[in-house]
């Protein structure tokens, strides 16, 4: 009877929480399994954020090694994915300011490729339009502030803001949805004035 207790535990499939307590205890094997169910979305999500497929197969495993350090730290073993997303996050952040080639120019060919749109009249119409956006953002709340910041200016997906929030993701195109209107009616009134 206990030889198939056994059996059936190994056949069974051990839960994220599982394997982390056990690669917690020391268990490599544990990690080893946590690498390979994770790994594919990890470079998936590295890829998005670098580019490159090289570079993102180097950022998971550096990420992966980064865990593995880290892995005492994780208090809420249920938690690992999100965990390992934020480390791909802020490495891949570090990757990037860290590795930004500078392009050289001569002044003939940077003059040659620039291009001046529109007239001055609506360069300044647009600077205007800015203003008003500005200003009008300004006066809304906090979280709406933060809402659209991270939308437009910071170009986060929802999947980004859902984590950087710590709410789902249904909730944050509430959000932003209700930010939009909300800047649309301070708009308005910014015009008006």
């Amino acid at each position: 009877m206990k030889l198939v207790e056994e059996t059936l535990s190994n056949v069974r499939e051990k839960t994220v929480a599982e394997l982390v307590l056990a690669a917690q205890a020391g268990d490599r094997e544990a990690f080893g399994e946590l690498f390979e169910r994770y790994r594919p979305a990890i470079v998936a999500l590295a890829m998005r954020r670098v580019h490159n497929a090289d570079e993102a197969e180097e950022l998971a495993q550096d990420v992966f090694v980064q865990a593995m350090q880290k892995l005492q730290q994780l208090r809420v073993p249920e938690a690992f994915g999100g965990w390992l997303r934020r480390i791909v996050h802020r490495m891949a952040i570090n990757r990037l300011t860290r590795c930004r080639a500078a392009l050289a120019c001569d002044p003939e060919t940077l003059e040659a490729t620039c291009l001046a749109v529109g007239s001055p009249d609506d360069i300044a119409q647009g600077r205007e339009q800015a203003a008003v956006i500005r200003n009008s953002i300004d006066r809304l709340g906090a979280l709406d502030q933060q809402t659209l910041t991270a939308f437009y200016l910071q170009s986060k997906s929802l999947i980004e803001m859902s984590d950087q929030f710590e709410a789902p993701v249904g909730t944050i195109k509430r959000r932003l949805h209700v930010a939009r209107k909300r800047l649309a009616k301070e708009m308005d009134v910014m015009q008006a004035v």
